[in-house]
């Protein structure tokens, strides 16, 4: 089974309490969920997609959001705790909410043929949720693990989280850990 696993936007202009679109407490709290599942997926040879908020100075975003991640900033660094699995991941620019909008994702998707796409990051509501809807209209299977997911708003989060279960038909579980032991126990049952 191939497994591709997203990291959306953990980078350091929303991860970083200097961040100008610091996500809060909660983002530095899903750092080491992240970081579980990036360490058991490696460990199973699934492929790393990290994508990362860059825009350039005059990006018509900077109308709805103060200025924030613009090319060639510290802000748009992976956050240090996740930096050395970035290393040999693919690593996605994006100036948009969904990182399928104007990049390579679709080519490199279409090349990897994954059987499912396990997603985290920041924020469940706007890059998240975006991106999961185009990997769902691509039909792509696809598992959010809700603790490596948050947002600004707590309210907005729940709703995102709510909307991709049963809307978009994302399989939201609680953690990574329960779902993989789960998985483990099927694959054993259909052996």
């Amino acid at each position: 089974m191939t497994t591709v696993v997203m990291i959306i936007d953990m980078e350091r202009g929303f991860t970083d309490p200097n961040g100008t679109l610091y996500a809060g407490e909660t983002v530095r709290e899903i750092i080491e969920p992240i970081k579980k599942i990036l360490r058991e997926e490696q460990k199973k040879g699934s492929q790393f997609i990290f994508t990362r908020d860059v825009h350039d100075p005059d990006d018509k975003e900077f109308e709805m959001w103060p200025p924030h991640c613009v090319r060639g900033s510290w802000e748009t660094e992976i956050d240090p705790e996740l930096a050395d699995f970035a290393k040999d991941a693919i690593i996605i620019d994006k100036r948009r909410y969904s990182a399928f909008f104007d990049t390579d994702l679709e080519r490199i998707l279409d090349r990897i043929h994954p059987d499912r796409i396990i997603v985290t990051g920041v924020a469940t509501d706007i890059c998240v949720m975006y991106t999961t809807a185009d990997l769902r209209n691509r039909d792509y299977p696809v598992v959010i693990p809700a603790n490596a997911v948050t947002s600004f708003d707590p309210e907005a989060h729940a709703f995102a989280l709510k909307h991709m279960e049963k809307i978009l038909g994302v399989n939201v579980v609680p953690d990574y850990e329960a779902w993989s032991r789960a998985q483990e126990k099927e694959l054993v049952a259909h052996v």
